[in-house]
């Protein structure tokens, strides 16, 4: 009888990173259950326990400037799956991804989808049980995106996460008003613009009212007549000392393209 082949690299993403059940994982790939434990056997991949998942304790992990920076890209971009346990965060940007594949410590591939419109993405899956329970100690949730209030960020790393959640879903914009230039010619100026958006107001006044406290700039929530999305955006001064607060040292994690930008702004 000829011995079905099986791909290594799609055991390794099912039963290892999604942690599927040997039995699902033969669903998906059209074999029985005692072909897949054998395979996982040959490749030396240890085979878990039978029975569902033993939950693991949600204790309070340790915050660091790339825990800090990983929970704002997952409060702006990311999305906690139904099933408490997965997360996963999609991007256009590769560099992104891999900064918080980084900051995190993992060991999955990056994969690639595609919107309905046909536009590519990449997107980075994994599952921990504790990681999940304690995101939702921090006040996430799945289906978050109009749910999201204050989060339990401790002051000392809000930069960090408010970082990652202007990389993840907010705009660092640059451009030269020409407005006034037919009056004179050095009425010329170059704005910039720092903004975050959000389809929760609660989160962004949360926002808001802790920059206000923490370094003085405050904006208004703007939000769309239709309440599909609401943004932050601040300008002039205050963009820039929100911009020097945030890039603080020059080995922060950050999204490359937004980096430079800001970097114009800020003193050598």
């Amino acid at each position: 009888m000829r011995r079905r082949a099986i791909d290594p690299g799609d055991l390794q993403r099912l039963y290892v990173d999604q942690r599927m059940p040997t039995v699902r994982v033969a669903h998906v790939l059209g074999c029985g259950a005692s072909t897949i434990r054998r395979r996982l056997r040959e490749l030396g991949i240890s085979l878990r326990p039978r029975g569902p998942a033993p939950r693991l304790a949600a204790g309070p992990l340790p915050w660091s400037a790339g825990l800090a920076y990983a929970v704002g890209l997952i409060t702006s971009d990311g999305c906690l799956s139904g099933d408490g346990r997965h997360v996963h965060v999609t991007s256009k940007d590769l560099d992104l991804l891999e900064t918080l594949r980084s900051c995190l410590s993992l060991a999955v591939s990056i994969g690639r989808s595609r919107s309905g419109k046909g536009t590519r993405y990449f997107r980075l899956q994994w599952g921990d049980r504790r990681f999940y329970t304690w995101l939702l100690g921090i006040g996430l949730m799945p289906a978050k995106s109009r749910r999201l209030g204050r989060l339990d960020i401790p002051d000392e790393w809000f930069r960090d996460f408010l970082r990652g959640c202007i990389d993840g879903d907010g705009s660092i914009v640059v451009y030269t008003d020409r407005w006034h230039a037919a009056r004179k010619a050095t009425y010329v100026y170059e704005r910039l613009y720092v903004s975050l958006f959000s389809a929760s107001p609660p989160f962004l006044e949360w926002v808001n009212e802790t920059l206000a406290r923490l370094i003085g700039v405050r904006t208004a929530v703007w939000t769309r007549r239709d309440r599909a999305c609401s943004m932050l955006r601040y300008a002039g001064k205050q963009s820039r000392t929100l911009l020097a607060w945030l890039y603080y040292s020059s080995d922060v994690p950050s999204l490359r393209r937004k980096r430079l930008k800001a970097l114009s702004f800020l003193p050598r």
